[in-house]
């Protein structure tokens, strides 16, 4: 018994000593809360988003979507969609304290998305996102999110490898 718990407490002690509480890190990785600020380079913005490991790709809000000498009224069929890949696609954007841009960007990836609404395709561009004076260009979908609280959701492609989440962090802890 006695050995048991002399493990666990070394165990315990060097899990502590990899921790870096004053810098906000762990085992080299930062640590963000359920909520962070995060400043959205191309954009010159910020957006109050809301962190979600369950989401593979990162998404913004983005409507009035129009591809660029492209089809604007593709079908549900995944060939209709592959004909914009590549093209210039432009599409309004809005944060949360109502700054609202334009902006023009590459579609680099076509998405099938499964999620309560049922499936939905939707375009990707690549996008600087930047957060404590870290930036990382990931891509990031387009999609219609004015109706929800957070305009931009986090995903995983954003925090892989750099990131852990610790949800009793609060944005203002920043």
């Amino acid at each position: 018994m006695k050995k048991v718990f002399m493990s666990a407490m070394f165990v315990a002690a060097t899990t502590l000593s990899t921790m870096s509480y004053a810098d906000n890190q762990c085992d080299g990785k930062y640590i963000v809360g359920p909520i962070e600020t995060i400043y959205v380079k191309d954009l010159d913005m910020d957006y109050k988003a809301r962190i979600d490991t369950g989401a593979n790709t990162t998404s913004i809000n983005a409507y009035d979507l129009h591809v660029i000498d492209g089809n604007n009224n593709p079908n549900d069929t995944k060939k209709s969609w592959q004909e914009n890949l590549g093209k210039m696609i432009s599409f309004k954007t809005a944060n949360a304290q109502g700054q609202e841009q334009t902006h023009t960007s590459k579609i680099i990836k076509i998405s099938k998305i499964r999620n309560a609404q049922g499936v939905e395709r939707r375009y990707a561009v690549v996008m600087d996102l930047v957060w404590n004076g870290k930036n990382h260009a990931i891509p990031v979908n387009l999609r219609d999110r004015k109706k929800l609280e957070y305009k931009l959701l986090i995903g995983r492609n954003w925090l892989d490898g750099r990131y852990l989440v610790d949800v009793s962090k609060h944005d203002d802890d920043d």
